[in-house]
């Protein structure tokens, strides 16, 4: 169970704003207009409620609730993915495993690519959906930690925005080098977001997923004692736009306090100032030694 209020959220973006600002990146109108904001928010404090507690869910459950919208236009998926294919397609065609698949948007790619092609996913709906996408496609209900797959069976692993719910990234890693053949290749993103991700249940009420920030050391940590050698990583960060340029808008309610793109709204040159350049994506190849 977590504790979320709305405007905890409005003032960590008006902190992190500022403390750029004292680092000398933004000047003295800057800050005294994030002093006005903080004060109109704690004067609108009886508008954003008490908050909420969101009780915590299992990664399938919260992934097949997910599932139903999944698919829909998303910025964020939408760049990891161009940097995940990217990738992949400088690898020879070969067996592939998309670990974590999904509703199989980097296993079609494979398959399309000639890969042969195994998506293994904890989430049932997700992988209805996959299985929908391809019809006779390999698709098959697993964990992370003990995958269906026999030893030394695939020259790829992909692994999509999923180790950011893994507890311990260790062994996954090294369930990854089990089924790995010498020579094989891993392609990892994972998110570095600071929020966990909260999703609306069937039964209209909200649950959040554990959701674990990691620091870059910590993939090599686990990665390099496993025989992994590093062909490339790379970070997607937050754009940089002039907080100046932020233009505001309607203060609507968010429909869960954890609606962050609905509460950016109420400070956008805040949340444009605490955000710019943070890193939000991390993507390896790791090449089995």
């Amino acid at each position: 169970m977590i504790y979320q209020h709305p405007l905890a959220y409005l003032l960590a973006l008006q902190g992190g704003a500022l403390l750029r600002a004292f680092n000398g990146e933004y000047d003295r109108e800057f800050t005294q207009a994030r002093i006005a904001e903080i004060r109109a928010l704690l004067d609108s404090a009886d508008q954003l409620g008490d908050g909420v507690q969101t009780p915590q869910v299992t990664t399938a459950e919260g992934y097949d609730a997910w599932s139903r919208h999944y698919d829909e236009p998303n910025d964020l998926v939408e760049l990891e993915q161009a940097v995940v294919w990217q990738m992949l397609d400088e690898l020879p065609a070969g067996a592939a495993l998309d670990a974590a698949c999904g509703t199989g948007r980097h296993a079609a790619h494979l398959a399309e690519r000639g890969h042969s092609v195994i998506g293994v996913d904890i989430s049932p709906k997700m992988l209805a959906v996959a299985a929908a996408k391809m019809p006779g496609g390999d698709f098959r209900h697993g964990d992370l930690s003990q995958l269906p797959v026999p030893d030394q069976h695939v020259d790829l692993v992909v692994c999509a925005l999923a180790l950011t719910h893994v507890p311990e990234l260790a062994p996954v890693l090294a369930e990854f080098a089990r089924v790995l053949r010498p020579g094989g290749h891993l392609v990892i993103s994972d998110s570095r977001m600071d929020y966990p991700v909260v999703e609306a249940l069937p039964d209209g009420g909200y649950g959040y997923m554990p959701h674990y920030k990691r620091a870059t050391s910590e993939y090599l940590t686990c990665a390099i004692p496993l025989g992994y050698q590093v062909r490339s990583c790379e970070e997607l960060r937050s754009p940089r736009l002039d907080p100046n340029d932020a233009q505001p808008a309607e203060r609507v309610l968010p429909k869960h306090p954890s609606d962050i793109w609905t509460l950016r709204e109420w400070c956008p040159a805040a949340a444009r100032a605490a955000l710019a350049g943070s890193p939000c994506l991390i993507f390896w190849h790791f090449q089995l030694g």
